[in-house]
């Protein structure tokens, strides 16, 4: 696969010179014998937080001032080491929560060369993913805290273990602030922990194999996360009858099928997923298979035992997978990119046919700008990617294959004050071989419906395909021509041989660039500018429907 503009797989993996920029800061204070203070994330509230002033006043204080014997992990990692505070960021603890289940993957965004005891001078480091490359992200140990000395963020489980609290703030420092913490998407942290590619699912209409999608996902090691978002009318304050928390996210930790007993000599299958509330307290699911339920009695011993049945308030419970449908709104599964990180550490050996293809791209004005497909006289200028699908799924009884397509704007993180464009994708098959070796004009577009499209006002949209072996093209494209902006795009494979052949790549890499735009489209000819007028009053926008994930 090649790009008309940018550059193929851009750098993935982070580099050693932000290990060594580490060492280098932490030896420096270590010299001096003083603390490290982060210039660019003072302590200062109207920095740290934005436009929103605190409800009360802060007191920052490291944790060797709130504690006698502090520690980065005790014990390892564990997800009941992270607990909600005041701050309205369940979308991204709840992210948290699913990172800790895949422990190589957890140290690479939080590295374990540090902590307070040998070498310890304030200064810690994060990693997160950022429009394909890992980002390194310094910050001193500084916490906000109430006065009676009490963290009033996230905090773990036990008081002196302080590495959730600090990822949260290089997170907010990644941001910009708190205050951009403050709601927020699952979807885009799981890209920013993981680099994967989200697949969003509204939950009113589940795919009919959704359980089996989940159950894939959780033994890739994928990560799994799902919202509810509106109340119903049992709902007193944010929380209903059933126990479950309105405009609010959880975390999967587990999907799995179990025996249940029907009679002496009898049982069947019953699907089971086991979710955590952020917020890490008694507030959980009271419903069927919650955790001193009667359905347990038909469960053998063993079985709860190898499930690590607990009955303890910690926020984590079981649900069935109906159960789960039906009153949850979302869900959000976040495949891993291989690419960006191998497989040892992601502790996946064996799915190696897992493979995210990215480019990196620019909507250019006056050139690679054409607008949507509402704009026939310029969209044949926007960037094309050319696609092939092989071999079909092997489980797909209509011989498809499935890919997902994600596209990405650069630079509109909270930080930049940029705002979002409306960008979005269309999908085309290309039947004739010899189009497949050039750039598709304009008067391919107009006589060829596209196999789907996918648009938002968003910083991120995917969409999963399944489409039929053959050649695609995808073109990726803003409202409107002549709105300048960076793009990452991603395709998603989970099958060897279902996404590129590399001789397909050499020639649409020959005959395909910014010189190639037809001159011919960059006039706006008086005639298609009347179709598309009519065309926008008959058919409506290429941009339509806005699918967001919750936030508190």
């Amino acid at each position: 696969m090649q790009s008309s503009i940018g550059k193929r797989d851009p750098g993935f993996r982070s580099t050693s010179d932000d290990v060594q920029n580490f060492e280098i800061l932490r030896n420096q204070c270590l010299k001096k014998g003083v603390l490290f203070e982060d210039p660019a994330f003072k302590t200062v509230n109207s920095l740290a937080y934005g436009s929103k002033t605190p409800k009360n006043r802060l007191e920052w204080r490291r944790p060797g001032e709130l504690t006698k014997n502090p520690k980065f992990f005790i014990d390892g990692v564990s997800r009941f080491d992270i607990n909600q505070g005041d701050l309205g960021d369940c979308w991204l603890l709840a992210v948290m929560d699913t990172l800790t289940m895949n422990e190589k993957l957890f140290y690479h965004v939080v590295p374990n060369n540090q902590g307070f005891d040998e070498k310890y001078a304030g200064i810690f480091h994060f990693r997160f993913w950022y429009c394909g490359k890992w980002v390194n992200v310094f910050i001193d140990d500084r916490l906000p805290t109430n006065k009676k000395n009490e963290l009033i963020y996230i905090k773990s489980s036990t008081k002196n273990e302080f590495w959730s609290a600090l990822l949260e703030k290089a997170y907010a420092k990644f941001k910009g602030s708190y205050e951009a913490l403050d709601g927020g998407f699952i979807h885009l942290a799981m890209m920013d922990f993981t680099g994967g590619v989200p697949e969003m699912f509204e939950l009113n209409v589940p795919p009919h194999d959704l359980f089996e999608r989940m159950l894939k996902a959780f033994q890739q090691k994928s990560l799994l996360c799902g919202a509810i978002s509106k109340a119903d009318s049992t709902t007193e304050e944010n929380k209903n009858k059933q126990g479950l928390i309105c405009k609010h996210a959880y975390s999967i930790t587990s999907v799995i099928c179990v025996n249940k007993r029907i009679s002496t000599n009898t049982t069947s299958k019953i699907s089971l997923i086991r979710i955590r509330n952020p917020w890490g307290d008694q507030t959980e699911w009271n419903g069927p298979w919650s955790d001193k339920s009667s359905e347990w009695a038909l469960i053998s011993d063993s079985e709860k035992k190898s499930l690590g049945l607990k009955t303890d308030a910690d926020g984590e419970f079981w649900m069935w997978y109906n159960d789960f449908v039906k009153y949850f709104s979302r869900l959000c599964i976040c495949h891993l990119d291989l690419n960006g990180l191998n497989n040892e550490q992601l502790g996946d050996e064996s799915n190696t046919g897992r493979k995210i293809y990215a480019f990196e791209g620019e909507w250019v004005r006056g050139t690679t700008a054409g607008g949507s497909r509402e704009f026939l006289t310029t969209f044949a200028n926007n960037p094309q990617y050319y696609f092939k699908l092989e071999d079909a799924d092997d489980d797909d009884d209509e011989h498809k294959c499935s890919v997902i397509i994600d596209l990405t704007q650069k630079n509109s993180r909270t930080q930049q004050k940029t705002k979002d464009l409306l960008i979005g994708f269309s999908v085309y098959q290309v039947i004739n071989t010899d189009s497949s070796q050039k750039r598709l004009d304009t008067n391919f577009f107009k006589n060829t419906a596209p196999m789907v499209t996918e648009s938002g006002k968003r910083q991120n949209i995917s969409r999963r395909l399944r489409l039929f072996p053959g050649t695609y093209c995808i073109v990726p494209a803003t409202s409107n021509p002549n709105e300048q902006g960076e793009f990452l795009l991603r395709v998603f494979s989970e099958h060897k041989k279902s996404v590129i052949e590399d001789s397909l790549s050499k020639k649409i890499d020959e005959n395909v660039g910014l010189d190639t735009v037809d001159v011919k489209l960059k006039g706006q000819n008086a005639e298609l500018n009347k179709i598309d007028d009519a065309r926008r009053k008959n058919k409506g926008s290429f941009f339509a429907g806005l699918v967001k994930c919750i936030s508190k």
